[in-house]
Order: structure tokens, then sequence, then C-alpha cells
């Protein structure tokens, strides 16, 4: 199931064809610390491919830059040092029981708090 998964699904890592497109036109550009490998080819495309499923969020911000040609270093070729305000990858919890749910939603048990100049329900 897993080699049929492979050749059809991309969203389980990169499919027969991207691999073979790697291997025939990709130059290796570099490794994140997440395992995610990156390539350029010709014209200046360039690509990834994820270390596990493809989750866009796991690209580092320097590796980020490079993919959308902000910069035509890539980290690997610079000592790239990550900002004071650049926060650690967290990864997308939507759909987990982790998942972010503020007061007053429907899938929370609290009420949200009441505010100045509050909405108050039209009464005929």
């Amino acid at each position: 199931m897993k080699l049929l998964a492979q050749f059809f699904t991309w969203w389980n890592g990169s499919t027969w064809g991207t691999r073979f497109y790697t291997w025939r036109f990709g130059r290796r550009v570099g490794e994140d610390q997440f395992g995610n490998v990156y390539y350029e080819g010709d014209g200046g495309r360039r690509w990834v491919q994820y270390n596990g499923p493809a989750e866009p969020s796991t690209i580092p911000a320097g590796w980020h830059g490079w993919m959308h040609k902000r910069t035509n270093t890539p980290p690997s070729e610079e000592n790239y040092v990550a900002r004071d305000w650049e926060k650690p990858h967290k990864p997308n919890m939507t759909g987990t029981p982790y998942a972010y749910v503020p007061k007053g939603s429907l899938s929370s048990q609290e009420k949200r708090p009441k505010v100045t100049g509050d909405y108050e329900a039209w009464r005929p």
C-alpha cells in the first residue's frame, strides 16, 4: 500500500515522478534542520523534498527567502543566523486535540468574556 501511495499521493512525500525529475534535472543546494532537501533546476526553478509529509510550515525562514527568490544565496552557502524575533517551528495543530480554541467558540465549553458596549439582541 505504501508503494502505491508513493505513485499517486504527493502529501505523503515525493512521488516517483518528482523523484525521477529531481534525479534527472535537480542540483542539490542544501538541507535544513528538519531534513528537508532543497534543489535548483534549469531556469532558476527551485523546489523542496520534504522529510516526511509535505508540510510547508517546516521550511525555516532562511530557506523560505531562498525558495521565493528573495535572495540568490541559499543559507547553506552563507552563515545564516536567525533573527531574535524569529520563532522556532511549531506544527499546525488544527484538527487535533491540541488545536487553539478561543473562548466563545462552538468547540469550547467556556463563555467569552463580556466587554464594554457588548451586543444586545433586539427585542420587539
